[in-house]
């Protein structure tokens, strides 16, 4: 049920109450949210590839910001690529694929799932089944990236450890699998950055940039996707424990502002958790959803059809 604000007022804290008395907070920290055991044996070792490739890109993006490595060309690069690749992960895949929110013409729907690709956060199979998974399972011990085992692990620690939730992906992922180029995409979606990587080097070295094709890169590929990744990481970490609540939904999602300013409204994360299909995540008059916004854009176009809403909070 949803919790009542007044329209203008600042949001209050769930006080939503158990028959025992006990707010539902404090029983979701204290209570039904218990310590979790330390991670099996087998799961504590890190993956070797997936920490050297994290640990690369950060000491690329570390580099791109050297004087030498700065340009204009390179800044709007950034700006223009991360628009591209947050929209494809918010409206392409996850509104659009995951959830199903709205439905869109077979060629606009493969152009938003490949700048979501531009994420390099998996493929488009896996990026979805482990997101079906969550939503299944969201902050109990089989969630991957259980809130309640802590920030870090929530935020970007899950990844670097061989998680059980790889192994069920199948299950959620019927509908995808049967596509041949979500299959070609889910196994080659590193290739993705080559094409772009090679366009913004030979732009670089022949336009007289500063910084040359390499800072053109650096900017363009793994600073954006650092940016990239801690912006999309913050909705799994800091919306499940910063923010207020509209919905006594069972679990720790919370709405948090920032979060939403810097993912394109994917911080109005316990809206979403409270109603998965909507298009809409923003669901109060200052709630602002920025891929709602291109959503209904391409409503306005003939382009998205059948598109699913929660009802509007006061």
């Amino acid at each position: 049920m949803p919790l009542s604000v007044a329209a203008g007022s600042s949001p209050p804290a769930d006080r939503t109450v158990s028959p025992a008395g006990v707010p539902r907070e404090l029983r979701l920290r204290a209570g039904l949210v218990a310590p979790r055991p330390a991670l099996p044996r087998r799961q504590r070792k890190l993956k070797g590839g997936t920490t050297s490739f994290m640990l690369a890109l950060h000491v690329g993006a570390v580099a791109a910001l050297l004087p030498r490595f700065w340009s204009w060309q390179g800044l709007i690069a950034l700006a223009v690529l991360y628009w591209m690749t947050v929209l494809g992960v918010t409206l392409g895949l996850h509104r659009l694929l995951a959830h199903r929110s709205f439905d869109a013409p077979r060629w606009l729907e493969r152009l938003l799932v490949l700048m979501g690709t531009l994420a390099c956060q998996s493929g488009p199979i896996e990026w979805v089944g482990l997101h079906r998974h969550h939503h299944l399972h969201s902050d109990q011990p089989i969630d991957h990236h259980d809130a309640a085992r802590g920030l870090w692990w929530s935020h970007s620690e899950w990844m670097l450890h061989e998680i059980p939730a790889l192994r069920e992906i199948h299950r959620f992922t019927a509908d995808l699998r049967r596509d041949p180029f979500y299959r070609w995409l889910d196994r080659w979606f590193l290739l993705v950055q080559l094409p772009l990587g090679l366009a913004l080097w030979f732009y670089g070295e022949h336009a007289g940039v500063h910084g040359g094709g390499l800072g053109l890169v650096l900017w363009a590929i793994p600073l954006r996707l650092v940016v990239v990744y801690h912006v999309t990481w913050l909705v799994n970490s800091a919306t499940h424990a910063f923010g207020y609540r509209n919905f006594d939904s069972p679990d720790l999602s919370r709405n948090c502002w920032w979060v939403a300013l810097l993912s394109f409204g994917e911080g109005w994360h316990n809206n979403h958790h409270a109603h998965p299909h909507s298009a809409r995540h923003g669901l109060r008059w200052f709630e602002f959803d920025i891929t709602w916004q291109h959503i209904r854009l391409l409503r306005a176009l003939g382009l998205a059809q059948r598109v699913r809403l929660a009802p509007p909070l006061a």
